[in-house]
């Protein structure tokens, strides 16, 4: 099987959006933005894996469009949790900078298909 970056990255950054949220709930005892990011940051590659078994162009750029939503969705979430000290900004700097990378990935991928 072809590797694919995107999905892979995604996958990643949910294993750290699920640690984080992990950490948020059991140490800090934050729920509302804990189930909050962890929607949002999960969703995204999940809607990867829907694209990547799209059964249409049209349906795989609408599935990586909704990946670009929540990653957008994600940041608000990564900087809302920062702002209020939920985050250290080691923890905030390296979510942040996989979050932008996928979003970088999403955009590019989004483009180059409905542009073909």
């Amino acid at each position: 099987m072809k590797e694919n970056i995107v999905a892979e990255k995604s996958f990643k950054f949910s294993v750290s959006i699920v640690r984080l949220y992990q950490t948020l709930v059991n140490d800090k005892k934050e729920f509302v933005l804990a189930k909050q990011i962890l929607r949002s940051g999960t969703s995204i590659g999940a809607n990867i894996e829907e694209a990547v078994g799209g059964i249409s162009e049209k349906d795989f750029v609408a599935k990586m469009g909704i990946a670009y939503k929540e990653a957008c969705e994600t940041r608000y979430w990564l900087r809302l949790l920062h702002a209020t000290e939920y985050l250290t900004d080691d923890q905030f700097n390296k979510l942040m900078e996989n979050c932008e990378e996928l979003l970088k990935l999403l955009y590019t991928i989004i483009n180059t298909t409905k542009n073909k």
